[in-house]
Order: C-alpha cells, then structure tokens, then sequence
C-alpha cells in the first residue's frame, strides 16, 4: 500500500496534531466512557488522495493517529 507524504507525515504527529486537509471524517465520532476522567474519544478518517485509514484516539494508552495499512 502506497501512501501520501501528507498521510506518512499524519502518522507521525502527536496527540494534538490535527488531520491533514484530505483526511476525511468515515462515521460518527465512538466515544467510550470510562470511570472519573478515564473516557476517550475515537474518530476514523481516510484520505481523499491516497485511500489510507487512520483512526484517532485521545486514549493515553493507544497512539494518536494509528495508520491501518493490510
């Protein structure tokens, strides 16, 4: 699978880095709720450019932009 520079530099940002402007939203927003502050949000994008899948998560514990590549 071949993608974008704009989608291979996506997979590299942080938590605050925003989606490049081909991204696209694919559904609603999952929004997961945890106890006390614990919840995230989860939101899957696909490029208009490339087709590449990311999703985006504000979990501590996942990366922030994951690229699904198979």
């Amino acid at each position: 699978m071949n993608i974008c520079e704009l989608c291979a530099e996506q997979a590299k940002k942080s938590r605050n880095g925003k989606p490049h402007e081909y991204l696209t939203k694919l559904d609603e927003p999952r929004i997961f709720k945890g106890k006390g502050p614990r919840g995230f949000e989860e939101q899957d994008y696909q490029c208009l450019t490339c087709n590449a899948k990311f999703t985006w998560s504000t979990d501590k514990n996942d990366l922030s932009w994951t690229l699904w590549q198979g």
